[in-house]
């Protein structure tokens, strides 16, 4: 446990990694309301939108399994400041580009900048904090991190009537920049007890974590749903709203807000619920099991064609989609924590995989019928949609058939 007080955990560790976090999320959502209109500049169809955005979550992808060692030998600390230079890096590329290949190597390097924030947030916490407030604080994390999700709604909404998206990508490279120093110059050393050992030797282990089979069943699942809920999330939920229910961009600005929130909740929900079931040693693979399942419905009602409360819909689908995330808790108390910058960013893999596939596969779909007056065509989502709800339920149903093997540990 750390010898840190409750104060100087929040000053130097929570919040100084979760403004990197919270960057990361902004940049990770921004294309929501800036897409379309990067679109209509550059005359992008919907793959190609799709792509554009993507890359994003495949530039996270490539690179956690190497991230991962760089965080087991030399902490949080040093390689998320680093990286998070390369993010900045990345939105400058993004905001001066005059072509398609330039947005995409500019959100691509930001990718790859904001690829370590989570993880690394999620070692801080469990290399300085109780073992029983790791669910809580994850989630607080995943919560605070959502605010870059909120700031991309409503208020990028009405700064878009100010300035435009170049701008508004240069003050997020300028929060970047920020973000970086916070966690540099506050947040405390990791120093190991033991030697560093080979890089060869560090990747060994992640063989040892690909080959539990406990922890391939955990990565399927949330990979899966993740490949649903975040690929539409930070794109596609804003455009079905714009061409099936009708919604202009400030209606889209507010609805985003609200979908927001309802993930904020989530993750607040089944993070406190998480901690209480370990505290009275009760497994916590039935909420995960029941929020994706709450998930599922929603999303099978949308690709049904249902828009009475749609927002409502989606606003309960990612509530309950957030349940997902206890993966990572869950997964880390498999292994050492010397293990836990590798453990989480294998796992990440998956995740940003699925993200990757998710939302360049939906601009695939909606790309296969004629496109409208104000967008995709909207008999184009319900087989979208029906292709994610198959993807996340097939997840979710072998992660359940082996609950008896998860439960282990």
């Amino acid at each position: 446990m750390s010898a840190y007080t409750a104060r100087t955990l929040v000053l130097r560790v929570f919040l100084p990694f979760v403004a990197g976090y919270y960057v990361s999320y902004a940049f990770r959502s921004v294309n929501a309301l800036l897409g379309p209109q990067i679109a209509s500049e550059y005359g992008f169809g919907a793959a190609d939108l799709g792509l554009l955005t993507s890359v994003f979550f495949l530039g996270v992808g490539l690179v956690q399994i190497p991230v991962g060692v760089l965080l087991d030998r030399f902490g949080p600390r040093r390689v998320d400041a680093g990286l998070l230079l390369v993010a900045a890096a990345g939105a400058l590329i993004f905001a001066s580009a005059q072509s398609f290949a330039g947005v995409v190597i500019g959100r691509t390097l930001i990718g790859l900048g904001v690829s370590v924030c989570l993880m690394a947030s999620f070692q801080a916490f469990l290399l300085w904090y109780p073992s029983d407030r790791i669910a809580t604080v994850n989630s607080l994390a995943f919560a605070i991190g959502i605010l870059g999700a909120i700031t991309v709604s409503v208020p990028l909404e009405a700064a878009l009537r100010v300035v435009d998206w170049r701008t508004v990508m240069l003050i997020f490279g300028a929060a970047t920049l920020a973000a970086s120093g916070a966690i540099f110059f506050v947040a405390p050393e990791y120093r190991r007890g033991e030697s560093l050992g080979s890089i060869a030797g560090a990747l060994r282990f992640v063989r040892v974590i690909v080959t539990d089979a406990a922890f391939r069943r955990t990565a399927v699942m949330i990979g899966t749903s993740q490949c649903a809920a975040v690929s539409l999330y930070t794109l596609w939920i804003a455009t079905w709203l714009r061409d099936v229910a009708g919604f202009d961009r400030p209606a889209i600005g507010r609805a985003l807000l609200v979908v927001s929130l309802a993930m904020i909740v989530g993750y607040l929900v089944f993070g406190r619920l998480a901690d209480a079931m370990m505290r009275r040693r009760l497994s916590e693979l039935p909420l995960v099991a029941a929020g994706l399942g709450l998930s599922s419905i929603c999303l099978l009602l949308l690709a049904l064609g249902v828009t009475q409360g749609a927002l409502w819909l989606w606003a309960v689908f990612i509530f309950a989609s957030s349940a997902a995330t206890l993966a990572y808790s869950i997964v880390s108390r498999r292994f050492p924590k010397e293990m836990a910058g590798r453990v989480n960013t294998t796992l990440n893999t998956f995740v940003f995989t699925g993200m990757f596939l998710g939302q360049w596969g939906v601009g695939l779909v909606l790309e296969r019928w004629p496109a409208t007056a104000s967008g995709y065509a909207p008999e184009a989502y319900s087989w979208a949609l029906s292709t994610l709800w198959v993807v996340q339920v097939a997840g979710l149903s072998w992660y359940w058939r082996g609950r008896k093997l998860l439960a282990l540990r």
